[in-house]
């Protein structure tokens, strides 16, 4: 019966519990699965991580996401998600759950392409073969992602309002400044790297989105594919009949018709996400906000 009640919470969850959900049970069982079998966490997960090198990824392509969802420390996965939840809820409020998961995605795919690319070609970090692993340079796309799109919109920190591209600002900064001083050998060089394609990724995203081009809408299309492929096909027990050429035609206006008011409250929709652009989501009235919250879950 609880397992029963856990899985329905599970299905019931949104995009960001669901991720959160499943970096932690991942985290536990590298942690104590690795203790229980004597092993160490990196050997028990090896074929999950990101590698450095090119002939090792090959093998492996898949490490470019599953990288994304794997931790060995708990402050690395305790911070991590922390943001991953804090910042995706001022995502989760504009946008649907299927683009959230398109920023984390790709977010973490270009953040690790361009942690590979840094190893193999910049002298100062190719020092010896390694991995990557935990889901920073995803989080961060979400950071910068909605930092972009929405600047002025604010939060409380401590004492204080700061608004979302200060933190964005702040926190590419931060890794930018530190990444000289890593050591090759010790050094978390490759992670300010894949961090940095991650933020890279969310600032184009949003921007082009502004813009009115989604460059995300390739990679939804293609999660929808890959979904589908697990759907068992339901085999109609009706047969097919003829259809006279009059309810044909009436079928035709219908749907005419029906597409012309599919979604009638768009333009109210994209008067807001104006609004929240220019002035940050605080500037919203309440009833602008409910509206909002109740078109997203439409």
């Amino acid at each position: 019966m609880a397992t029963n009640n856990l899985t329905y919470q599970f299905k019931t969850a949104n995009i960001i519990i669901k991720l959160i959900v499943i970096n932690a049970a991942l985290f536990l069982f590298a942690t104590l699965g690795g203790w229980g079998l004597q092993m160490r966490p990196d050997d028990l997960m090896g074929w999950f991580v990101l590698p450095t090198e090119f002939n090792a990824l090959i093998l492996q392509i898949w490490g470019v996401v599953t990288y994304s969802f794997l931790h060995f420390g708990f402050w690395h996965i305790f911070w991590n998600m922390l943001l991953l939840y804090w910042f995706g809820q001022f995502v989760l409020n504009l946008f649907t759950e299927k683009r959230f998961l398109t920023i984390y995605l790709l977010g973490a795919v270009c953040g690790g392409i361009l942690f590979v690319l840094a190893y193999n070609f910049l002298p100062a970090l190719n020092a010896r073969p390694g991995y990557i692993i935990g889901a920073s340079a995803a989080v961060l796309a979400i950071v910068i992602f909605i930092a972009t799109y929405t600047p002025n919109a604010e939060v409380r920190v401590i004492f204080f309002n700061v608004k979302l591209w200060q933190i964005g600002v702040f926190m590419v900064l931060m890794d930018l400044i530190q990444l000289p001083n890593q050591s090759p050998e010790t050094g978390n060089a490759g992670g300010m790297i894949a961090h940095i394609g991650g933020a890279l990724f969310g600032f184009i995203y949003a921007t082009q989105l502004k813009k009115g081009n989604d460059i995300g809408a390739w990679f939804e299309k293609l999660m929808d594919g890959f979904a589908n492929l697990f759907k068992p096909k339901k085999k109609s027990p009706l047969k097919t009949v003829h259809k006279s050429k009059t309810y044909a035609a009436s079928s035709k206006r219908t749907t005419s018709s029906g597409s012309k008011i599919k979604n009638p409250n768009q333009g109210k929709i994209d008067a807001i996400l104006d609004k929240i652009s220019k002035s940050g989501y605080e500037s919203l009235t309440k009833e602008e906000k409910d509206f909002l919250f109740k078109a997203g879950k439409e």
